[in-house]
């Protein structure tokens, strides 16, 4: 059995018409890292930040002025290889780290999951850092991009079907694949999408895999990538807080 999609002129109309009316830093950052492939930097320190945010993030949201975001913003980034790897107590030095920031939910449970995957990536000597210098360098398909999220799904604790693919797309790596959240879901349900969404349903791979088949059916004949209309709407719940300053992980 075959689900067919079908997209009318109404629908593509709503989805031009919904990027156009949210236009920002948000939007133009998306277009430049995961479309244009600027500004992108491909290195342990970098996969380091986007683990800790998405485990920061995978309950609890992180708009443009949250605590979250300006622990992300914090230059130099406390969290980095160096740092953890001369550590006699790596999980207490990150579980310190989150605390002096203001990041005290799941206090316990973050640290140890960071330090499961750092230490994955360590014992497997950082192979997941040339797959993913290889996603960038050459041209990116759906059926790469999903298997590449699904396997990320599996290795990393404290991910899911939605945090693999904001791990990949807060890279710049990912234009099809995009992690639903609940403002996604929220979307959807407003727009119109023919089944009710949840997000206890999309933690299912298979599900996550069928919605994304719709959302990137829709974009497809809307002429745009997914990842675009992620950012437009995830910034639409904002109220234009988003910045160029801002934008930048």
């Amino acid at each position: 059995m075959n689900i067919i999609w079908e997209i009318n002129d109404y629908d593509i109309r709503m989805v031009k018409d919904f990027i156009s009316k949210h236009q920002n830093p948000l939007v133009a950052s998306r277009i430049s890292r995961n479309i244009n492939h600027r500004s992108i930097k491909i290195d342990k320190n970098s996969v380091l930040k986007c683990m800790i945010m998405c485990l920061l993030t995978s309950q609890q949201r992180s708009g443009p002025k949250s605590p979250i975001k300006l622990f992300l913003n914090k230059k130099p980034f406390p969290l980095t290889d160096e740092s953890i790897s001369t550590q006699d107590d790596a999980e207490t030095f990150v579980r310190d780290i989150l605390q002096k920031n203001g990041l005290t939910r799941y206090i316990n449970r973050i640290p140890n999951f960071f330090i499961l995957n750092y230490n994955k990536l360590q014992a497997t000597s950082w192979t997941l850092l040339e797959e993913l210098k290889h996603l960038h360098s050459n041209q990116t398909t759906v059926e790469v991009e999903r298997a590449l999220a699904d396997n990320l799904d599996d290795i990393f604790k404290g991910f899911g079907p939605k945090q693999a693919r904001n791990f990949l797309q807060a890279l710049g790596l990912t234009k099809f694949e995009i992690p639903i959240d609940s403002r996604i879901t929220s979307w959807l349900n407003d727009f119109g999408f023919p089944v009710s969404l949840s997000s206890e349903a999309l933690q299912d791979k298979g599900y996550y895999h069928f919605v994304s088949d719709g959302i990137q059916s829709l974009c497809h004949h809307a002429g745009i990538f997914p990842c675009v209309l992620d950012a437009a709407i995830f910034s639409s719940f904002d109220n234009g807080g988003w910045t160029v300053e801002n934008t930048v992980y």
